[in-house]
């Protein structure tokens, strides 16, 4: 759902294609306890961070845990949020907090979930 989406800019009201290219441990490559996810909105590359501490959280909380391909699912969710929102204000990079991104895999899986039923 969010590996390749469209949201519209809160601010110039045109549409942003977005595109998940990567998913990087933070800890290699600027010492961040967190997880990286690269994404091209109209072709400019914006990072979302995920704090690490999210994953125990989650795991203590529900007894799953979030794999890749739901952090990616996470990270577009804040990204078209934050678009549409007008908190997307071409920043390079966004760091969340671990409630944000839990907040955002809530209303990711959601959706995913609605859509399926749909």
């Amino acid at each position: 759902m969010f590996e390749d989406f469209t949201a519209t800019d809160r601010w110039t009201k045109k549409p942003v294609h977005c595109v998940y290219q990567a998913l990087i441990v933070a800890i290699a490559t600027r010492h961040a306890d967190a997880i990286d996810v690269k994404f091209l909105a109209e072709g400019k590359t914006v990072w979302i961070a995920l704090p690490h501490p999210a994953w125990v959280e989650y795991k203590k909380r529900t007894g799953k845990i979030i794999t890749d391909s739901l952090a990616v699912e996470i990270a577009g969710h804040y990204l078209k949020w934050a678009l549409e929102s007008g908190e997307g204000s071409g920043r390079e990079m966004y760091s969340l907090t671990v409630e944000e991104t839990l907040e955002h895999l809530e209303a990711a899986v959601a959706e995913m979930e609605a859509s399926v039923s749909a």
